[in-house]
């Protein structure tokens, strides 16, 4: 392939991909630390509840459906669990936390965060027509990385001289964390 081939062809796929690129990169930082923050919601209001003491025995999925219609939320229940003494409850748009031998506790209610919620959706999507664009995105990465690969043609910073060390190097560091680290 000619040279100003392989240039047109990373500089026009570059282009292409741009804005996925940053949501993606972006999309993925927030996920990496979803477990500190809830970046796809952001509170919108707390209020205390107080329910009286709960049995542990008797938290079911039903006990747990049933206590969040006393406590008026109306959108989907998604789970429960009873964790460190605590009765959690996950709903769409609320979570309820309450201390099983008080029955004090509180109801968050959340939103979506704007544009970031909507950006995290692309890590997540399932539908098969964004699949297979992102596995399209996703060889095309991989082009627009190894024509830049090749893009300088003289010189010290030449892949043959230098790039292919410093792309071992890229490709030993994740494999550093997966195998010793994770």
């Amino acid at each position: 392939m000619k040279h100003a081939t392989v240039r047109n062809l990373h500089r026009d796929l570059g282009y292409f991909y741009l804005g996925l690129i940053i949501s993606f990169a972006l999309s993925g930082i927030l996920m990496n630390h979803r477990d500190m923050w809830h970046p796809e919601k952001y509170t919108v209001e707390t209020r205390p509840v107080n329910v009286g003491p709960i049995d542990e025995a008797a938290v079911t999925e039903k006990y747990a459906k049933d206590l969040g219609e006393k406590l008026q939320i109306k959108d989907k229940f998604r789970r429960h669990n009873v964790k460190k003494g605590n009765l959690r409850l996950s709903y769409e748009k609320h979570d309820v936390e309450i201390d099983l031998k008080t029955g004090e506790g509180e109801v968050v209610a959340f939103k979506n965060t704007p544009l970031i919620s909507q950006t995290m959706k692309l890590h997540k999507n399932t539908s098969n027509w964004w699949i297979y664009y992102s596995d399209i995105f996703g060889l095309s990465l991989i082009l627009i990385a190894v024509t830049g690969a090749f893009m300088i043609k003289y010189g010290n910073f030449t892949f043959k001289k230098r790039g292919w060390k410093l792309a071992v190097a890229g490709l030993v560091f994740p494999l550093i964390f997966l195998f010793l680290l994770a």
